[in-house]
């Protein structure tokens, strides 16, 4: 959920009338599939079709609103583990609007698949599908509020209503992993609060446990029963979940092994390459990372579809990353290819934190100190805390503290 997969193009085929709700199902998987291999465009004219043919569905909307949600997290570059890794400290990110056409083809989505799911609730209370489509609504408009807004309090009030709409999935069938998904993700992310911030979330009313949330949505990623259906997607987004988890945790066998499932799952999806090489730079496997992250740009070369912002130095990055923990004398080019113009600003200052690494690995404190000062000024424009904290050990390290 939180590694996105996204975009091309491709005309909507014409809709035969009297289609039943099941074609629309199969739209709606369909589309699902395409989005996660980064055939975005064509996965919004299937999803429109799908809508056109059960406009009393929630289970297309919703879709609908969550690929638009990660269209606009590929616009931004925020789809790589990397943007994740550090816990959020305060209630209010600053990030860059949306675009609002975009914005509101979400806004009016995710409603439209909330009110739908809020109907059925009132009629059928009893149903546990009819929880977990309110639930799962209210959970994507709270992602959108953090991630895309970066209100992250603000976004309490639907994640508490899509935690205890997901909590009700469980209680009227406990077999339902799907629903495990959304529980157990907030007990994880709950659990990663600071004090002030877990207080709030308790008194909110989510419960809380690193291990009870991560072993909820390893059942949900293992949840195979469902090839169809309005439970098809949780186990595709389960396995998204645990990349980011497994990394945080440093279980990174773990993580490599559910991306390599999601490789094979999503063949045309060059993020999961990175994300690999990436996991492996975190686990010290600089050779398999340097080897993936060569075929990896063999293929943005050739992408004619969309890239994230900054891509290619992206990659350039990480495999100079490689190539340094390997004593490469090429790691600079790549380093210095990442520190481009259009480079992402925190691509940029990390690139110069490497360089200042490798600087003083050779006894040219002069020239570390300089990297460090610039991978200061860059991380901090970024809004990447974490490379500030490196820059500046960089710096003392330079000066000889």
């Amino acid at each position: 959920m939180l590694l996105a997969a996204l975009v091309v193009a491709a005309a909507p085929a014409p809709i035969r009338a009297a289609q039943p709700p099941a074609a629309a199902t199969e739209l709606t998987n369909q589309a699902l599939d395409l989005a996660y291999n980064l055939d975005h465009d064509q996965a919004l004219a299937l999803l429109h079709r799908a809508i056109a043919i059960a406009p009393a569905e929630p289970g297309p909307y919703r879709a609908l609103a969550s690929v638009l949600w990660l269209n606009i997290l590929f616009r931004r570059g925020a789809v790589t583990v990397d943007h994740y890794l550090g816990a959020f400290s305060r209630d209010t990110i600053a990030l860059p609007p949306p675009p609002p056409a975009i914005a509101a083809q979400f806004k009016d989505a995710a409603s439209r698949a909330a009110t739908l799911a809020s109907q059925r609730v009132a009629a059928r209370d009893a149903d546990p599908q009819a929880h977990f489509d309110l639930g799962a609504a209210l959970g994507l408009d709270a992602s959108y509020t953090a991630t895309v807004e970066g209100r992250m309090l603000a976004g309490f009030r639907a994640a508490r209503r899509s935690y205890n709409e997901h909590e009700r999935v469980l209680a009227l069938d406990p077999a339902r992993a799907d629903a495990g998904l959304i529980v157990g993700t907030y007990r994880y992310l709950v659990s990663t609060l600071s004090l002030p911030m877990r207080t709030l979330a308790y008194v909110a009313g989510f419960g809380g446990g690193r291990e009870r949330g991560i072993q909820l949505i390893e059942q949900a990623a293992r949840d195979t029963r469902a090839s169809s259906g309005p439970r098809a997607n949780s186990r595709t987004e389960a396995l998204f979940a645990l990349i980011l988890i497994y990394n945080r945790e440093a279980r990174y066998d773990d993580a490599i092994a559910v991306l390599r499932q999601l490789r094979g799952m999503y063949p045309r999806n060059r993020l999961l390459v990175l994300e690999e090489a990436a996991t492996a730079i975190r686990a010290g496997r600089a050779q398999p990372a340097q080897d993936l992250l060569t075929e990896g740009l063999a293929s943005v070369g050739a992408e004619r579809r969309p890239l994230i912002p900054g891509e290619e130095a992206l990659w350039r990055y990480k495999r100079g990353l490689a190539r340094a923990a390997l004593a490469r004398a090429d790691a600079d080019a790549d380093l210095r290819r990442a520190i481009a113009p259009d480079a992402e600003l925190w691509v940029q200052g990390r690139a110069h934190v490497a360089l200042g690494r490798m600087a003083l690995a050779r006894g040219d404190r002069k020239s570390a100190g300089v990297e460090a000062r610039e991978a200061d000024r860059l991380c901090r424009r970024g809004g990447d805390p974490l490379c500030v904290d490196n820059a500046t050990t960089l710096s003392r390290s330079a000066d000889g503290r």
